[in-house]
């Protein structure tokens, strides 16, 4: 019997750093072999998915490696790191026998598409992933935007958000072990709580378009399977 998905599209926002493993920095092979593994399993569940991924494990805008640099040259340099990731993601799911598409918000088309929303929702309707790569396409706006941004308009059903940790807690788990997960709470409870979910302009964005936000561990084996079928697993930022 097939199980019972609860959301039909999503956009997976995740992050250059988790694509490292154990790595100082780059993409470690066995990492992104296990991500995808993951994803892979949910696109043959009849899940749409779209994905935006950060370009931090290769160069971040904001860093100590951009240094004195002028802000949006270090910006632009982070939106080509995404676009590497985002290849790399590209190349995972077709070994796997998944079909892939790269949308860049940056013309480069030698390597990747120029974002256009028509041809992405038909390749979602299609079964394919698409990976949308180069932020937003403007220096000074984070990854997380380009993950709210690109949800709204796909029309996804939730945002997912992969971290490192499972989920919204109380107070920093690593910090705090009293620390508690929250299993669902309200945009309106987070921002009174000061609870960073994501920047604030992703946030606002989200909570703007009704677009709800699970926050989840994804090196967590099956974590994102269950994510998709509503079980309780993470975070949900709702409205």
């Amino acid at each position: 019997m097939t199980q019972q998905i609860k959301y039909k599209r999503v956009l997976l926002k995740l992050s250059g750093e988790s694509l490292m493993g154990s790595d100082p920095f780059g993409i470690n092979h066995d990492t992104i072999v296990q991500t995808v593994g993951e994803i892979a399993e949910i696109v043959r569940m009849g899940v749409q998915v779209g994905i935006v991924v950060g370009g931090g494990n290769i160069f971040r805008g904001v860093s100590a490696q951009a240094g004195s640099m002028d802000r949006a040259t270090a910006d632009y340099m982070g939106m080509m790191a995404t676009v590497m990731n985002a290849l790399a993601l590209k190349d995972a799911f077709e070994t796997l026998g998944i079909k892939a598409r790269v949308q860049s918000a940056l013309s480069m088309q030698q390597i990747a598409e120029t974002y256009a929303r028509p041809k992405a929702i038909q390749y979602l309707e299609e079964g394919k992933v698409v990976i949308f790569a180069a932020g937003t396409g403007n220096p000074f706006f984070t990854t997380d935007t380009a993950a709210a941004l690109r949800g709204a308009e796909m029309n996804c059903d939730v945002m997912l958000k992969a971290t490192n940790v499972d989920g919204v807690y109380t107070a920093d788990p690593k910090k705090d072990p009293s620390a508690t997960r929250y299993e669902t709470i309200t945009f309106d409870e987070a921002l009174l709580k000061n609870l960073k979910v994501m920047d604030a302009t992703a946030f606002a964005l989200c909570r703007e378009r009704k677009l709800n936000i699970v926050v989840f561990g994804i090196a967590k084996e099956g974590s994102l399977k269950r994510v998709v079928t509503g079980e309780n697993e993470g975070t949900l930022v709702h409205c």
